[in-house]
């Protein structure tokens, strides 16, 4: 559940604001101010978690499910699949946290679980928790936290301490990662390449949320060519609000709880139906319209609903594509910068000598069929 700005990569984010008008300097001016506050812990909202996963229900049951970037029980990931965990059939559920995380113990004290009273540690110390079964405890006719909390106080082994830092890259941690079917999490963007890299390596199914830029890094866009990953059901609507202390402009408070909004979305590469949906076309191609790249043979298209019909070559689609994005309908045929026949490589798509932002090419399939 912990977001995690990339301080080293702002530049990166920047590029992401770039023709949204006055969002530009403040959004810039507030993640600088998280930076110098060092603040930089943003928690998943469960509404959110909730609306994204009830699109993968079916691809639930049976399955280990591993939170691996998570606060056990504090997590709202944790707390989503523990509170469902009948409901979805769910094998087995596991959930990681790191070591001076810091909302581990606020809610459930590691000092109450049977087992752990009498070793050595204190309410920050990295630890697991797994559970096999959820059972309505207080016997009420309904599975809540109730019954999880007095199940992981009162089941020896349920929770336990983990000898490293709780690091997802760390030996027992990656044992964890080999037992589980679907990895779901908020992993930490500064970290997001090798994150994602490992779940590739271990070839696992996932839904994570990751910086809207993190489609323009050359490696993850290759994975999405090649439709290895795709982006979740519900993404691209503005950004997320996640739960924070961090005082900005773009915040705001609900019910006393106080949120900040951050360009992220939701990748995965587990199937749901918005990716076999159609995009409508109704636009007919014009010269004057649809004006040619002066460093790529392709066309600018500079919103995917105006995607002419009669276009049989290639088009530059903003990244916001992929939130329409038909694997059956269109083929990615590359990202701009690192696209073969770029005549200016290692640069944008380029309009009467002035770079775009970022463009993915794509082309309608079954043209001349």
């Amino acid at each position: 559940m912990r977001f995690v700005l990339v301080y080293d990569n702002l530049s990166d984010i920047s590029l992401y604001l770039i023709g949204r008008g006055d969002l530009i300097l403040s959004a810039n001016k507030t993640l600088q101010n998280a930076k110098l506050a060092q603040k930089d812990e943003f928690y998943t909202q469960l509404p959110d978690i909730e609306a994204e996963m009830r699109h993968y229900k079916e691809q639930f049951r049976d399955k280990v499910i591993f939170c691996n970037c998570d606060d056990p029980y504090e997590s709202n990931f944790f707390k989503y699949f523990a509170m469902n965990f009948n409901f979805l059939g769910l094998k087995k559920l596991i959930a990681t946290c790191y070591t001076g995380s810091p909302v581990a113990g606020e809610q459930l004290s590691l000092f109450d679980v049977k087992g752990l009273e009498k070793q050595e540690t204190t309410a920050k110390q990295a630890h697991k928790i797994e559970i096999t079964e959820v059972t309505d405890e207080n016997r009420d006719g309904a599975v809540d936290l109730a019954d999880v909390e007095y199940l992981l106080k009162n089941k020896k082994n349920a929770i336990s301490l983990l000898k490293g830092g709780g690091d997802f890259r760390s030996p027992e941690c990656i044992e964890l990662l080999k037992q589980a079917d679907i990895v779901i999490t908020n992993p930490p963007f500064s970290l997001f390449r090798e994150y994602v890299a490992q779940l590739m390596e271990y070839e696992k199914k996932f839904i994570i949320i990751g910086n809207k830029n993190a489609i323009t890094y050359k490696e993850f866009f290759n994975n999405i060519k090649d439709n290895l990953i795709w982006t979740g059901y519900r993404s691209f609507s503005g950004g997320m609000w996640f739960i924070s202390d961090y005082t900005g402009r773009y915040e705001k408070t609900v019910d006393g709880v106080k949120l900040i909004n951050v360009p992220a979305i939701w990748f995965t590469n587990l199937d749901h139906a918005k990716r076999h949906e159609n995009i409508t076309l109704y636009k007919k191609y014009t010269p004057a319209e649809y004006p040619h790249y002066d460093n790529y043979d392709a066309i600018e298209v500079s919103r995917v609903a105006e995607i002419p019909y009669d276009w049989d070559g290639a088009m530059g689609v903003p990244i916001t594509f992929l939130d329409k994005y038909n694997p059956d309908q269109f083929e990615i045929v590359g990202l701009d910068r690192y696209a073969d026949g770029n005549r200016t490589p290692n640069k944008r798509m380029q309009l009467d000598g002035k770079e775009l932002y970022a463009r993915i090419l794509i082309k309608r399939k079954g043209v001349g069929k």
